[in-house]
């Protein structure tokens, strides 16, 4: 007792016809049927390439276009010619003209030989199929499908709609459960025979002639009404895409396959030599005989599928630039955005520098130029300073920067003059820690020369900038760390807050602050606020600022002590 092979053959003739040629020379009979679709001439060229061999013949031609009939009247005819002609196959192995053996033809013989009444196909019902792509497992069979969904998608799409609007369902046949599974199967000749000679086999298939992907659901139904023994698993080796789309093995999946213990894969590349040289040559009979466990290599399809699908966080690429919102992160690493310390303090960026040992920017947002570190006007990945290259899409130019620097914490100045288009996209941000002195734009304004009436309106301005992002940064979509202070909240103890955001930038760091960053002199900044407060302008986001002296952060009426070792 032996197995046959039934191949459907579309392309590729020429790979078929080896692969049929190492069957039948290893003693397996093997019956093909060739796509309607393909030439002629092509079809007749396989016949002589195969003629030399006497167990191989070729089974009347059908159109099998895709989810269609065709492909299951196909599969019956060459099946119906193998039990016919060779009265000693016991198992009958479906395969494509693309699959590849994997193991030698004995090693498979010998695992039939060992379990003679078993079927090996994939069989399980619609409730229990995960893998089902396009929305229809369970009305591929109350529905009827007289279109093809390639050719004729319109029509497709409306009659389903009309369908499922007039509320219609077809009546199943009595004791028949649709189960689904792989195309590709290895059945016992008796319990294919009961298929193909079941008395209401006319029946079966005057409904499936209206199922979807009928090749995916007739034999996997059938089969449960016959077979004695089911062992629900193909023994071909297929993977497929998220898409539903099978994938393609190439030359270098040469290891990867050897690593299944399949006995044959699909689909494999027309031109992949190095495969159907390998594994066509002779093969060393005496090896191991494994179970075939398609799982050993199942963790590198389902990262291959999670990173098609969800990318690598914070990477965006023309291949593949995510939807809004549906990114697999929006930027790659943490970063830290101060917003108005640069206005209090003087040379922050240094101070922030040596205490956190990251790299620091100016104003990244700036009106005028980006202020990369160190004054730089290239930066990693070759990013300009041109504000007006950075504002044709800022996001862009954000994300950028974080993933061109991974490894290395960022911080950068913010403040209401500068570039507003982020501000939401850096709420959202997990990896954003944010840091705000609300108020903190009103000490460049006090310092600068010109008329007050000019001043009280740019400081209206900026608080009214300032206070949209606030409530950009108090709402209940935010994902950064955010701590607010106002301005006067925060020079009268900086030690604290400043002791909180650095352990959270460097949480491995033992030591604490020995000193904050130089206070800006803040000398008459009072009397300012109360000349805007006069002129009409009410400069809420400052805090409480008395007029007349400066603010003394090292007060004892007003700090709280602090350890510092």
């Amino acid at each position: 007792m032996t197995v046959g092979f039934v191949m459907m053959c579309h392309t590729a003739l020429g790979r078929a016809a080896q692969v049929a040629r190492h069957w039948a020379e290893a003693g397996c009979p093997v019956v093909i049927h060739v796509d309607r679709r393909v030439r002629r001439a092509d079809h007749q060229k396989l016949i002589q390439t195969l003629a030399d061999l006497g167990s191989v013949s070729f089974s009347h031609r059908y159109t099998c276009e895709w989810g269609t009939w065709g492909l299951i009247a196909a599969t019956q005819a060459a099946s119906a010619q193998m039990l016919e002609r060779h009265p000693g196959v016991r198992h009958v192995f479906l395969a494509s003209g693309s699959c590849l053996p994997l193991r030698p033809v004995q090693a498979l013989v010998d695992y039939l030989d060992a379990r003679p009444q078993t079927d090996f196909i994939e069989s399980v019902t619609t409730a229990d199929v995960g893998w089902t792509v396009g929305g229809l497992d369970a009305e591929r069979f109350n529905l009827r499908f007289p279109f093809s969904w390639q050719r004729q998608r319109r029509l497709f799409d409306a009659y389903v709609w009309i369908q499922r609007c007039i509320g219609f369902r077809r009546r199943m046949p009595k004791g028949m459960v649709p189960h689904l599974g792989s195309q590709w199967w290895c059945l016992t000749r008796q319990t294919l025979k009961a298929i193909l000679d079941d008395p209401d086999r006319a029946l079966y298939d005057r409904y499936f002639r209206r199922v979807w992907i009928p090749d995916e659901s007739y034999f996997q139904t059938l089969v449960r009404l016959h077979s004695s023994r089911i062992e629900s698993r193909s023994l071909t080796l297929s993977k497929f895409d998220y898409l539903g789309k099978p994938h393609t093995f190439y030359d270098d999946h040469l290891q990867l396959l050897r690593r299944s213990d399949c006995f044959v894969a699909r689909k494999i590349w027309p031109r992949a030599d190095r495969l159907y040289q390998t594994f066509l040559s002779a093969a060393d009979e005496d090896g191991p005989r494994a179970e075939p466990n398609p799982g050993k290599i199942d963790r590198l399809f389902a990262k291959a599928v999670e990173r098609r699908t969800r990318g690598r966080a914070g990477l965006y690429m023309q291949s593949r630039f995510p939807v809004r919102d549906r990114e697999n992160g929006k930027t790659c690493t943490p970063y830290s955005v101060f917003h108005g310390f640069s206005d209090i303090f003087e040379d922050f960026d240094i101070w922030l520098a040596k205490s956190v040992g990251g790299r620091v920017h100016g104003h990244l947002f700036g009106p005028g130029r980006v202020e990369f570190a160190g004054g730089e006007s290239v930066f990693n990945g070759a990013l300009t300073d041109s504000a007006a290259i950075r504002d044709y899409d800022p996001r862009s130019f954000l994300t950028s920067l974080i993933w061109n620097t991974r490894g290395e914490r960022q911080c950068f100045q913010f403040g209401p003059r500068d570039n507003q288009d982020c501000n939401w996209f850096i709420a959202t941000d997990p990896n954003a820690q944010i840091s705000v002195v609300s108020g903190a734009w009103a000490v460049p304004l006090w310092r600068r020369k010109g008329d007050f009436s000019d001043l009280r309106k740019e400081a209206a301005r900026l608080q009214k900038i300032e206070t949209d992002h606030l409530a950009i940064l108090r709402s209940m979509y935010v994902k950064a760390r955010v701590r607010i202070w106002s301005m006067a909240e925060f020079i009268e103890a900086p030690m604290e807050p400043l002791q909180a955001i650095i352990d959270e930038i460097n949480p491995r760091a033992a030591r604490r602050l020995a000193e904050v960053p130089k206070l800006a002199d803040l000398t008459g900044f009072g009397d300012f606020l109360q000349s805007l407060r006069n002129q009409g302008m009410q400069p809420t986001l400052v805090g409480d600022f008395t007029a007349g002296a400066a603010p003394d952060p090292t007060g004892s009426d007003r700090n709280r002590p602090y350890l510092v070792r």
